[in-house]
């Protein structure tokens, strides 16, 4: 009944709760189990002992947990206290649903026992309320037009003092009282309870989030889905700088992250970098070609692949490229792929750092990464991926670092995946499919308004040592295409000087989206 100032009532009859907590920095063993409690009731009576302190009264209760991460990291997880074993297990679970995966078979470390004890609040006397005689009608007072959902309704008025228990009034309505006004909308209905309270509840499924004819482009939701699905990339952009390790990533932000439609076609990406954002898309469809439904080994559900070749979307080794499938509640189709790239402080070669100026092949460069499958069913190959990582004729020279870096690229993508999954249940899948298409062909015609006002050109120039590099630019105006030639340009070179087609699609990708101009 208090529902205009129910953050101030509710402060008055809040619960009173002291947090204290203690380092522990010790690996989760059986054996460490009966420490641990000695520990956190030792917080338990310091907790209890300030609330008395501080004048609070009644029964108190507390709240053992213990914060957890594993060894290495220092991202750490709160679980409940508990046996060894049901400790363990949450840990593993809740680590796989933050950062889509786990490790068992690297130890754990508890960073901290945490403990709070909470005082109740001031206990609350309500009156119970009486049930409307048998077929008396809810008194109205108005009937108003409330404007709601995009349409005008006929809406009753009620008098919140002349409602009783078991009163149920579907919306659209107005509830009115002295301190508030309760808008029920269409939808939802409103319940008295026996202590006067008012619950409302969804009765109806949501339609509004429904498109009508997602066949047809809406220009308004053209733009909404537009920037939700760029939102998803920055928000996966976004986990990888926070829970990275190495500065290329964490500060020089050397990373990029998007978001592809089933046949691996570029649908958002955030404004990372270029070449990455171009070329990422062969990644995807290398693993939909060595991985798709019909292959012998097809992606399941939890599962997630790394590569860095040149010859398979990569651009040079370090950029290391992790591929996530995005699947349907059922875990039988695949809907949509996250990928983030992140270019990896050093993944071996002649020279530390991964970019030798004298190299002449890939393994002079480092560890080759073609289609690995990086994460299985939810589980982290660790030990493999370590192996792989040492078994180039020049490894990686800080395996630790690049094993931090992809588990943050892992852990991007599953934030990735869970957006994706949300905007499905928001929108329904023939809806986010449908405007996927549309965000697509509002980037085509965008290029094919830039080729309506472009004239043909060309340009040349050499390298330092001579080697010629000729691009033209021939632009079919009836058709409205254009074909980018490099006739001309010189033979492939002995050293690493070469751009692999990924890259070089990649480059002419950007210079239209440079000349479109617009979002």
């Amino acid at each position: 009944p208090f529902a205009g100032v129910l953050s101030a009532y509710g402060m008055g009859l809040a619960d009173q709760s002291v947090l204290r907590e203690a380092a522990v920095e010790s690996p989760l063993t059986p054996e460490a189990m009966e420490g641990l409690r000695a520990k956190s009731a030792e917080l338990e009576e310091a907790g209890q002992a300030e609330l008395v302190r501080q004048g609070a009264g009644g029964a108190l209760r507390a709240a053992h947990r213990l914060h957890l991460r594993y060894q290495g990291t220092d991202s750490f997880l709160p679980v409940a206290f508990g046996s060894h074993d049901a400790v363990l297990a949450a840990f593993t679970e809740a680590h796989r649903r933050r950062f889509g995966f786990a490790t068992p078979e690297r130890p754990v470390i508890v960073e901290a026992c945490v403990v709070e004890v909470t005082a109740p609040g001031e206990a609350v006397e309500e009156a119970a309320l009486p049930p409307r005689p048998a077929g008396e009608a809810v008194p109205r007072l108005a009937t108003v037009a409330l404007h709601t959902g995009g349409a005008e309704h006929e809406a009753p008025v009620l008098d919140r003092e002349a409602l009783r228990a078991g009163d149920q009034i579907p919306g659209p309505a107005l509830i009115r009282e002295a301190i508030a006004t309760t808008v029920v909308e269409p939808g939802w209905t409103a319940e008295v309870t026996p202590r006067n309270h008012l619950v409302l509840r969804r009765t109806e499924q949501r339609e509004a989030a429904r498109v009508a004819d997602a066949a047809r482009v809406d220009p308004v939701m053209l733009e909404l889905f537009n920037n939700l699905f760029m939102s998803i990339a920055e928000q996966t952009g976004a986990v990888l700088q926070n829970t990275s390790l190495s500065v290329n990533i964490k500060e020089r932000l050397d990373f990029s992250c998007a978001i592809f439609d089933a046949a691996g076609r570029l649908v958002a990406n955030a404004p990372h970098v270029p070449v990455h954002l171009g070329a990422m898309g062969e990644s995807v469809r290398t693993v939909i070609r060595s991985r798709g439904a019909t292959s012998k080994v097809p992606l399941g559900p939890g599962d997630a692949v790394a590569l860095n070749n040149p010859y398979n979307g990569g651009t040079h080794l370090p950029d290391v490229t992790v591929i996530t499938p995005v699947f349907d509640e059922a875990g039988a189709e695949i809907l949509f792929f996250v990928g983030s790239r992140g270019h990896h402080a050093d993944i071996g070669g002649l020279t530390p750092g991964s970019t030798p100026p004298g190299s002449a092949t890939l393994e002079e460069e480092g560890v080759v990464i073609d289609d690995f499958l990086l994460v299985d069913a939810g589980v982290f190959r660790e030990a493999e991926f370590r192996a792989l990582l040492a078994s180039a004729r020049y490894p990686a020279r800080s395996p630790d670092v690049n094993v931090a870096d992809i588990k943050a690229q892992v852990a991007a993508n599953e934030k990735g995946v869970q957006e994706l999954g949300r905007a499905v249940r928001d929108f329904g899948l023939e809806t986010v499919r449908a405007y996927m298409r549309h965000v697509m062909d509002n980037a085509e015609e965008s290029v094919r308004r830039v080729l309506d006002r472009l004239a043909d050109g060309e340009f040349a120039t050499t390298l330092d040592d001579g080697t010629p590099l000729r691009v033209a630019v021939r632009v079919d105006r009836a058709n409205r295409r254009a074909t980018v030639d490099f006739t001309g340009t010189g033979p492939q070179r002995p050293d690493n000087f070469n751009a692999p087609p990924a890259v070089c699609r990649a480059v002419v990708l950007y210079c239209f989206r440079c000349l479109v101009g617009e979002d």
